[in-house]
């Protein structure tokens, strides 16, 4: 097993735009959602989460001087758990920053309830696409369960 690495998340800034955007779009050329995800999506969300920071929040991976990871962790509220919960929206480790422990760092962290995990949250939800087994092992080993399958549907105006 491999040594906890120091925590190495911090919160996004402006300055981080660029490399979350490509980070996310890397996201999508490897797992690939159910419609194209361009690049305004993920800028819109950077300005939302900015302009509304109860929404949530965008925190990175840096190495080295190098942004080479990003989640998105949004707030959504939950009767049945009955309260907030930190909903791991994206989370994104480049493959040269694999391996390290970053992704389970974060995720651990974020169960202790330590930051960046928002004080009122009392649980966390992610989802998974089915191929993706590499991250669904990690999440299961990290204590993640559920038997709901998540479904959604775009509104037309």
């Amino acid at each position: 097993m491999l040594p906890a690495p120091t925590l190495l998340w911090r919160a996004a800034t402006p300055a981080d735009d660029d490399a979350v955007v490509a980070l996310s779009l890397a996201l999508y050329v490897e797992d690939p959602a159910t419609d194209p995800v361009p690049a305004e999506h993920t800028r819109r969300t950077l300005e939302a989460l900015r302009a509304r920071p109860a929404r949530g929040q965008v925190v990175v991976l840096e190495v080295a001087g190098a942004v080479c990871g990003f989640a998105l962790l949004v707030s959504v509220w939950s009767n049945e758990l009955g309260g907030e919960v930190c909903s791991i929206d994206e989370l994104y480790v480049a493959p040269s920053a694999r391996g390290g422990g970053h992704g389970s760092a974060l995720l651990e962290a974020l169960a202790r309830a330590a930051p960046p995990c928002p004080p009122e949250a009392v649980a966390l939800a992610l989802e998974v696409t089915p191929d993706n087994t590499r991250a669904r092992a990690l999440y299961q080993r990290l204590g993640f369960r559920g038997k709901n399958l998540h479904l959604r549907r775009r509104l037309t105006r």
